[in-house]
């Protein structure tokens, strides 16, 4: 949730955030009045109480003549408590839906517009012209690396095998990441993969996005599409200690996404899967702090992309394109030769404190008074990106070869066919 005080006092500024995302402004007025009626409602609560503490006090000093007459309008002045305290419940709930509504403000600079309004902040390195590419599908299978038959006879549509060589390639992008991450001061987690409501809608999941999540209707938990849930998670409720700075964890999962409404799009190989891993960065930090460690989540992406040798692209996501919680985003894509275009590889998000004000997640400033911490997260590597090395760099001759920093895990520099 964004801060109800800014909402207060520059409705404005949120009005235009709301406009940028292409979403609905009068979702402001909307909290405005709830929060206008839920102040109204305590007032009365708390004015109605303090007249029944003063009246219990008449009460006790009262002669026996009196009490009687008092307490017979205690008892009305008690239905009439009771009354004005399940109206103040019921605008505190009203309140919470509304401000639940309003997704985070988005930051000064993001472009506006939607998914094609992205701007090209840099690109990196030259596309190499390969003649007649075959696409990863076609050079995974016959490289003996993804299985995609026998993932739908096992699973269904979008579920595959990663076999042989394929799976060490994952296995070696993956645990490149996870020293990368340890190496530069992060604490490695593998998280649990099914998280409760709470903690899901705590980090802005179960809004317009809901469709994208597979839930468990009998135990009431949900399969996360990324490790980022369970990490804001891990200290919901908590107050921390970020006087050294910021904790930076690292979460290596597999994740699920129902890819609802992607139909025909990207359905061909392992883009766009419903079950694929991934090691996912997670800061808590102070907000001022929040938006040079975008830039550091940014730049270690990039020096992962370098390791596997890929031309890619740096945007800025316009407004309309935002997940309900980041107040801006910076997706670094690939270019795949066969698509002839770039696809998105790492996604980093600066989530300023939406999802710690909906999870409790504070620290102390150097007064000792408790704030509300900003998140930020980042992809390290992903399955996904098996589909750039093998688009990159394949050979004439049918064989893909595999980027230096790999070859230690994979245990060769070629892949060929079988």
């Amino acid at each position: 949730m964004i801060d109800l005080r800014i909402v207060r006092e520059d409705p404005d500024a949120v009005r235009q955030s709301q406009r940028t995302r292409g979403e609905d402004p009068s979702l402001v007025d909307a909290l405005l009045e709830a929060d206008a009626a839920r102040r109204a409602a305590v007032g009365a609560a708390d004015d109605l109480r303090a007249e029944q503490k003063a009246l219990g006090k008449r009460i006790g000093k009262a002669t026996p003549e009196e009490r009687t007459e008092l307490l017979a309008g205690a008892s009305e002045l008690a239905d009439r408590v009771k009354a004005a305290e399940a109206a103040q419940n019921e605008a505190d709930a009203r309140l919470d839906a509304a401000h639940r509504a309003l997704s985070n403000l988005v930051q000064d600079g993001a472009p506006a517009g939607g998914e094609d309004d992205f701007v090209t902040l840099e690109t990196v390195g030259e596309p190499t012209a390969i003649e007649n590419p075959k696409d990863h599908l076609e050079l995974g299978e016959a490289l003996g690396l993804i299985d995609m038959e026998r993932g739908a006879k096992v699973s269904g549509a979008r579920f595959y095998f990663l076999t042989g060589h394929g799976a060490l390639l994952q296995l070696g992008m993956l645990q490149l990441a996870a020293q990368k991450a340890v190496a530069n001061g992060f604490t490695m987690m593998i998280p649990p993969v099914l998280v409760r409501p709470e903690i899901m809608a705590g980090t802005g999941f179960l809004g317009a996005h809901a469709s994208e999540i597979y839930h468990l209707e009998e135990d009431d938990l949900y399969l996360v599409g990324t490790s980022e849930v369970p990490l804001a998670g891990y200290h919901s409720g908590e107050i921390l200690d970020l006087s050294a700075g910021p904790k930076r964890y690292a979460g290596w999962s597999s994740c699920f996404r129902r890819e609802a409404g992607s139909y025909g799009k990207d359905t061909r190989g392992i883009i766009r899967v419903h079950q694929f891993d991934k090691v996912e960065m997670f800061v808590y930090c102070r907000p001022e702090d929040a938006d040079a460690e975008h830039q550091r989540l940014l730049a270690w992406e990039r020096e992962m992309l370098a390791a596997i040798d890929v031309p890619y692209r740096v945007i800025d996501v316009a407004g309309g394109d935002l997940g309900s919680s980041a107040a801006r985003k910076f997706d670094c894509e690939a270019w795949l030769p066969t698509q002839n275009t770039y696809r998105e590889l790492t996604s980093t998000s600066n989530c300023t404190t939406f999802q710690a004000r909906r999870l409790g997640v504070r620290y102390r400033d150097e007064n000792g008074k408790p704030k509300i911490a900003a998140t930020l997260n980042g992809t390290l590597a992903t399955t996904r990106w098996i589909s750039a090395i093998l688009e990159n760099h394949q050979q004439p001759d049918g064989s893909v070869r595999v980027p230096e920093a790999l070859v230690p895990f994979v245990g060769t520099d070629v892949l060929r066919p079988a």
